[in-house]
Parts: C-alpha cells; sequence; structure tokens
C-alpha cells in the first residue's frame, strides 16, 4: 500500500504549497535560509526512533492532534508542570496516554545542534507527525512552517475540546468544527487510527455494551480488556486489527464490518452522514491519503503563533526565562 501511496506524493505536495496554512504566515520555505539542514535532521532522528520502536510514529502523530485542539498548534502540550505552573500533560485525554516527548527533546537538541535558536518546538512537533507517517508508509507532504511556542498552557481546555472516544457523530463534527475543520476533515483524520493502539479503558464500553460492533471482534478484545472497571485499564489492543503499524486505508475496511476498536471510529459508519465517505476511502486509498494530507495542513494551520506573539523555546519543556 506504501508504494501506491507514495506514487502521487509530489504532485500533491506541490498543488499544497500554497494552501490555506499559507495565509497563517507559515511557509514550508520558512526555515530555507535559516536552518537548510532543518527537515534532514529531523528525518534522521524520526528514523532512529522508528527503528527503536515503529509504534513511535502513531504516537508522535497523535501528540500533534493534540497539541493543535488546544490553543492551537503551539507546543502548549509540551510544557511540565512546575510549582506555579499547570501544563497539559496531566489532563485526563494525556496523562499516561500522550507519548513520544523524549523523541521531541532528542529532536530539538539535535537541530540546536545546527541551527541554535531558530526552530520552533511547534515546528518540531509538526514536521515528526509528517515524518512518523511516512516512515509507516504514508504520504509524504510540504510542511507549512513559522510557528511559534506558547508561554502559555491550558488543563482545562485540554480537559474540554479533545474528542473522547465514547464521542457520538454529532459530538466529533461539532467538536472538529469549533477548529475549523469539516465533517470530510474529520473523517480523513481519523484515519490516523490505522497506525497504533489505544487503551483497555477507552474501547471497554465499546466491546461490552454497544451493539454496532462485530460480536467475534468484540469476543477477541474482550481476552485482553476485562470488563470490571479499573481492571486491565492500560492494556493495548491495535487500533487497525490488520495493519497496526502500516499506514494504509485498512481502518476504514474495518468500519465496513463494524471492527472499529472505539466507539468514536464506528460512528463514522454507523447509519450518519459519512457512511459514504468511509465506502470512498476504503476502496480508494488514494482518495483517503490526498484528503488526509489536506487535513493534517488545516489541523496545523490552527490558531499558530507568529511574529511576536510568542517564542522559540530553547527546551521544549518550560518556557524562556525572561
Amino acid at each position: 500500500m506504501g508504494s501506491g501511496f507514495r506514487a502521487w506524493q509530489c504532485l500533491l505536495a506541490l498543488s499544497l504549497l500554497c494552501s490555506a496554512a499559507c495565509g497563517q504566515q507559515l511557509s514550508p520555505t520558512f526555515y530555507a535560509t535559516s536552518c537548510p539542514t532543518l527537515e534532514l535532521t529531523v528525518r534522521a532522528t524520526m528514523i532512529s526512533a522508528i527503528q527503536a520502536e515503529r509504534r513511535m510514529g502513531a504516537s508522535l502523530l497523535r501528540l500533534f492532534f493534540h497539541d493543535c485542539f488546544v490553543q492551537g498548534c503551539d507546543a502548549s502540550i509540551l510544557l511540565d508542570d512546575t510549582g506555579s505552573f499547570t501544563g497539559e500533560k496531566t489532563a485526563g485525554p494525556n496523562a499516561n496516554s500522550v507519548r513520544g516527548y523524549e523523541v521531541i527533546d532528542q529532536i530539538k537538541t539535535n537541530v540546536e545542534a545546527v541551527c541554535p535558536g531558530v526552530v520552533s518546538c511547534a515546528d518540531i512537533v509538526a514536521l515528526a507527525a509528517r515524518d512518523g507517517t511516512f516512515l509507516l508508509g504514508g504520504p509524504l507532504w510540504a510542511v507549512p512552517l513559522g510557528r511559534l511556542d506558547s508561554t502559555t498552557a491550558s488543563l482545562s481546555q485540554a480537559n474540554s475540546d479533545l474528542p473522547a472516544p465514547t464521542s457520538s457523530l454529532s459530538s466529533l463534527i461539532s467538536s472538529f468544527g469549533n477548529k475549523g475543520l469539516s465533517a470530510r476533515d474529520l473523517t480523513a483524520l481519523s484515519g490516523a487510527h490505522t497506525i497504533g493502539f489505544s487503551q483497555c479503558k477507552n474501547f471497554r464500553d465499546h466491546i461490552y455494551n454497544d451493539t454496532n460492533i462485530d460480536s467475534a471482534f468484540a469476543t477477541l478484545r474482550q481476552g485482553s480488556c476485562p470488563a470490571a472497571q479499573g481492571s486491565g485499564d492500560s492494556n493495548l489492543a491495535p487500533l487497525d486489527v490488520q495493519t497496526q503499524l502500516v499506514f494504509d486505508n485498512a481502518y476504514y475496511g474495518n468500519l465496513l464490518v463494524r471492527r472499529g476498536l472505539l466507539h468514536s471510529d464506528q460512528e463514522l459508519f454507523n447509519g450518519g452522514s459519512q457512511d459514504a465517505l468511509v465506502q470512498q476511502y476504503s476502496a480508494n486509498p488514494a482518495l483517503f491519503a490526498a484528503d488526509f494530507v489536506t487535513a493534517m495542513i488545516k489541523m496545523g494551520s490552527i490558531s499558530p503563533l507568529t511574529g511576536s506573539a510568542g517564542q522559540i523555546r530553547a527546551n521544549c519543556r518550560v518556557v524562556n526565562s525572561s
């Protein structure tokens, strides 16, 4: 499936260079002069990270999503709690769930070695998400760059704005709409669940209490996810039962046969407005990949900090001292 994605990636990347993101003062060539080896440095570090743990590609894609949905794509999710500062890492959707912070730290260290004080953590997160997708067989695209890092974070927004795995379709459409993303963007971005894993606590209700699920699949997942709340909560299951660490369109085929791991996944194919699009993505991997790239660029353009609105953190985990 990976070769099919790459057949059209160069043309697609060129067609997206002047996307809506450019209107937000972001540009794929933002660092062309100030840090010409940026993308090579990020890619090399990501290759090492994926070789060490293939799952990390999915984790960093998720980290980017969780960053952008709270205050915009500003690296606020990377900030550690301190005595006087409460960040987003301890929010319900993030605590003991979002991972990959150490990889971002390593990328930042390597980038600082060649371009000190030039590249934001927010842009590093965006590039890492793209490269993680690509290295697992997904599409390659030109990432608009030029974001700055925030000096604030919002625990309350992280708890309220990130969609829950129990969300209904109407709730998902509303949540994404609040961020300027369409229902089509929602369905395309949900295809990120073609890679990675989820914890038992996120899908327990779906496999025990929902009717919109294949019974054999529910039984399979019940084998490692006990019914009792608090029992085996952190046990993992692949979001895509077929190709859990390959970025392809198999996720949508799973939905067609009621094998979505999360309730929110299966809501995309449950007699609602997105059924036809799920069927199209299942039959046409190139269409899915193209829409995924478009939606990723749109998501990466949510409220970026530019100009004098932010800073370039020296350490992605802490705000620069004044």
